[in-house]
């Protein structure tokens, strides 16, 4: 049974896949697609919290990306930049050692 079938089965109609998933899991997905390129550097990204309430998203970069002293540019421009675009709700991604 799809997504769809057991949302409607349950009374729940989502216009988009989007709609029927938590912000965790679209910041999970999000982060699937961001990972290869941060894997290709020597680096990582591990999700440790989502506040939906403040839409503040906590991560730690791991790897090459703890030495890197363009880390913090690739959280900002590039890691927040994407989840607020592609995420309602994000407003802000921190990074915790």
């Amino acid at each position: 049974m799809s997504v769809g079938e057991q949302g409607m089965r349950f009374g729940i109609v989502c216009s988009e896949l989007e709609d029927c998933m938590t912000m965790r899991q679209q910041v999970e997905e999000t982060i699937e697609v961001i990972r290869p390129a941060l894997q290709a550097d020597g680096g990582d990204i591990i999700l440790r919290e989502v506040d939906e309430a403040t839409g503040v998203v906590t991560v730690t970069l791991t790897g090459a990306c703890t030495t890197c002293p363009a880390s913090d540019q690739t959280l900002k421009a590039g890691i927040e930049r994407i989840m607020r675009d592609r995420i309602d709700g994000v407003t802000e991604v921190v990074q915790v050692a």
